[in-house]
């Protein structure tokens, strides 16, 4: 099981606004501010942002994928309108997909550094 991620930022400040803005709807809080890291979570910090000052964007299709479970469809649709309403940039609409296992309902995003975000609401269990 993963414990939490980290991706590289080049603003901390910038960063960190766009991500509470963005993680909201999924239930995530910034729960965890330093000088150079924040974390955001909903008991501990599972999504922190690390601040890179010296970095460039992230090359369209390269860098890495993270994938954010959330309860509904809603907080899908609601996580990618913020992304754009603040400064990311859309890279999957909010929408059905087939996935490995189930299909699910999911939104892509790429953060103002270029790190691709997704978003997820999977069917409940039978």
């Amino acid at each position: 099981m993963i414990d939490h991620v980290s991706i590289p930022v080049s603003n901390i400040k910038l960063s960190a606004s766009f991500y509470e803005r963005v993680l909201a709807p999924l239930g995530y809080l910034r729960i965890a501010d330093r000088e150079s890291m924040v974390g955001f979570g909903k008991k501990f910090p599972e999504f922190w942002l690390n601040a890179r000052p010296d970095m460039v964007p992230v090359p369209a299709g390269t860098g890495c994928h993270i994938c954010l479970r959330t309860r509904s469809k809603e907080a899908v649709s609601a996580f990618y309108k913020a992304a754009l309403t603040h400064g990311g940039r859309g890279d999957g609409e909010p929408g059905e997909r087939q996935g490995e296992m189930t299909s699910y309902y999911g939104a892509f995003i790429l953060d103002p550094d270029g790190n691709k975000i997704e978003a997820a609401a999977f069917p409940a269990a039978n």
